[in-house]
């Protein structure tokens, strides 16, 4: 079996370094009995950012089917996201890639480990439901206020409009010198003919 190793240090200035991590995590390969193909460090990157070059080398070699177990230190090492976290791991889980957090003992190749991310899944949905809930009592609080709330409406004097079309400009051009977007010009447009 493959396995790809990731480890993840957030300075470089203060001692920090991924050693630890990639010792324990190659120990635990070869008592496996998989065959660590590659490994992926980002130093000196927030786990906050969903975006990392070695992690992101990581997702495209799972992708293109060149391993099948990510072994990480730690959960945090590999996201401190939640939405980050249940995305990636369902992304692994569809490409039949195997996921292992070593000191978090969650391992989705067993049972247990299954239930533990089905358990992380659904807090995440949890955490989006009241993110959702939040916002809607602010906008219903907003607009109760009286603030408007939402994008400010484009106002377009349609007789200027009608001239710019009829001058022979394009509605790609038209959209560009009013600052709008092409099918507002189109719908406008049409409300007028």
């Amino acid at each position: 079996m493959r396995a790809a190793i990731y480890a993840r240090v957030s300075t470089r200035d203060k001692g920090q370094d991924a050693d630890l991590q990639l010792r324990e995590l190659r120990e635990y390969a070869q008592q496996r009995g998989w065959t660590v193909t590659s490994e992926y460090l980002d130093e000196g990157i927030s786990g906050s950012k969903d975006s990392r070059p070695e992690l992101n080398r990581l997702m495209l070699d799972a992708k293109q089917r060149r391993i099948d177990y990510v072994l990480v230190w730690k959960l945090d090492r590999f996201g401190r996201s939640l939405k980050h976290l249940v995305n990636a791991l369902a992304e692994l889980e569809a490409l039949s890639v195997s996921f292992v957090s070593l000191r978090d003992a969650f391992d989705l190749t067993t049972p247990a480990g299954r239930l533990m991310f089905g358990v992380v899944a659904a807090m995440a949905e949890f955490e989006r439901d009241l993110i959702r809930e939040r916002v809607k009592a602010g906008i219903a609080n907003a607009r109760a206020k009286g603030r408007r709330v939402g994008r400010q409406p484009i106002v377009i004097d349609r007789a200027k409009l009608a001239a710019m079309r009829a001058d022979g400009q394009t509605i790609r051009a038209i959209a560009q010198r009013l600052g709008c977007s092409r099918s507002f010009v189109h719908k406008t447009l049409s409300a007028s003919a």
